[in-house]
Order: C-alpha cells, then structure tokens, then sequence
C-alpha cells in the first residue's frame, strides 16, 4: 500500500476556521492560539534543555 501525505488546501483551512468559529466562538479563537502557541514553545524548549543529572548524594 502506498501511503501520501494529505494534502491542506484553502478550501480544508476555510472549512475548519469556519467550524472553530462556530464551536468556540470569535471572541475565544485568538486566546486557544495563544495557548496552542506557548505550549508548543513550552515543550521545544524543554527538548532543547539539558537534562539535569543529580549529584552523587542526591535522588
């Protein structure tokens, strides 16, 4: 089988910005962005961040 990567076109983006509006509201959808937006920053950072290692006495 032969598996493609699907595609988002306009008409898929207008169609799920129109059912986002309708469930959450306009009033709600930039403050679920801004969310969405600091908890993807969140965890790359934390990827980004060296894993700390405790000390020989410590657990």
């Amino acid at each position: 089988m032969s598996y493609q990567m699907a595609v988002f076109g306009f008409w898929e983006a207008a169609l799920l910005l129109g059912l986002l509006m309708i469930l959450f509201g306009a009033k709600k959808l930039p403050m679920l962005a801004r969310g969405l937006g600091s908890g993807i920053r969140n965890f790359k950072g934390e990827l980004k961040a060296p894993a700390e290692e405790p000390e020989d006495g410590e657990e």
